[in-house]
């Protein structure tokens, strides 16, 4: 399986997690990467004429000598547009779509925004694959699920089949992570908590100052760092938290450097997650390569990604601000007592260690090779 491929990579919108999933398997892959990429603008354009772009962007390295052996693109293209436009010689190669979100579960702020067009680039897309992949469980199957709710909605010639063609070609494959130093001893002082997230509104930022308040009103001693992604419109909420908040606040905003956000990581006793969406969760998983002690819903991806059913119920709160609170209390008396991990404060660690880049790459690069040798033999 130590093959090595020459991979055409064709990435419409390379940023955030796309960019840093390219990013980080191209570092240690075994793999030639060719990677054909747009910037992060404009997503709805990017999925309209990304095929066109890319196409041309392909004739152009073909013209210069480019050969490959597989196709890997983002659910972001409409691959079958793409094969469309490109030589035959390019459109006999096997092909992968990943599945870093798609447009018929990602929520909307306002129902009149949902275009079911871009649920049948999905569809299309996923049909015009050799194999589909998903960076969760819980993707999957919220997809493959309402996809077939969405077809039957259509007035006839219902492609209902196609829900199990793509579930019997598709695969799971978790991203990889970043991995973070080993933490030094804890610098005295009260709990530190991290929220980190695109600042929007399905990641649910009320109820983590809801908690924060209550946390106040108990006289709780704490500390704070607000961070993540945003755009020139963001929730109220992060206007009024930072006033109200203020005496609390370690750091607040999108961190321009690495290190700054890595460094907030390993500062870290707890790492708050409040999300109604996530299809995977990469900040959670970081903050708990950083040593932070995961505190997320118990929905969406995190049961799967951190192992709830392996004796690691305590990562979880149930449901509204009080909840939270309460666990937040509860974890800062046991950081109080030098005993936040109950003697096992590498846990969440050697949880999330198997999706570290060094490790994951090997075997999705196997993956790809195991693609190759089916298809030659027939």
């Amino acid at each position: 399986m130590n093959k090595s491929l020459n991979i055409l990579t064709l990435e419409p919108y390379y940023g955030g997690s796309h960019k840093a999933f390219l990013d980080g398997w191209g570092q240690y892959s075994r793999h030639e990467w060719t990677i054909l990429s747009l910037p992060p603008w404009k997503w709805k354009w990017r999925m309209r004429h990304s095929a066109i772009t890319l196409a041309s962007e392909t004739e152009e390295q073909i013209r210069g000598g480019g050969e490959w052996d597989i196709i890997f693109c983002s659910d972001m293209l409409n691959l079958a547009e793409y094969l469309g436009l490109i030589p035959q010689a390019i459109q006999k190669l096997p092909s992968v779509v990943y599945f870093h979100e798609n447009q018929l579960t990602y929520p909307v702020a306002h129902p009149q925004e949902f275009d079911f067009h871009y649920v049948l680039t999905n569809l299309i897309t996923a049909l015009a694959a050799t194999e589909v992949w998903f960076n969760s469980l819980y993707h999957q199957n919220i997809f493959l699920e309402e996809l077939k709710d969405f077809l039957k909605r259509m007035p006839d010639f219902q492609p209902i089949e196609s829900v199990e063609d793509i579930r019997n070609k598709s695969l799971v494959c978790h991203p990889g992570i970043h991995q973070l130093p080993k933490r030094g001893k804890r610098a005295p002082g009260p709990m530190r908590i991290v929220w980190a997230a695109r600042w929007e509104h399905d990641k649910n930022p009320e109820l983590f100052f809801d908690a924060l308040r209550i946390l106040k009103t108990k006289k709780i001693e704490f500390r704070i760092s607000v961070m993540g992604e945003q755009f020139r419109q963001f929730p109220d909420v992060f206007t009024t938290a930072r006033q109200e908040f203020s005496d609390h606040i370690d750091r607040w905003g999108y961190q321009k450097a690495r290190q700054d956000y890595d460094d907030a990581l390993l500062e870290a006793d707890v790492f708050v997650s409040t999300a109604d969406h996530e299809f995977f969760g990469f900040s959670v998983l970081e903050g708990a390569a950083a040593g932070a002690f995961p505190l997320v819903p118990e929905k969406l991806s995190y049961p799967e990604t951190l192992e709830r059913d392996a004796g690691n119920e305590d990562f979880y709160f149930k449901g509204d601000a009080d909840q939270l609170a309460k666990r937040l209390v509860y974890l800062s008396e046991k950081i109080g007592n030098n005993n936040l991990w109950d003697g096992e404060p590498d846990r969440a660690v050697r949880i999330v260690e198997k999706l570290f880049w060094k490790t994951k790459t090997n075997l999705m690069d196997n993956e790809l090779v195991r693609i190759i040798k089916e298809k030659e033999k027939g």
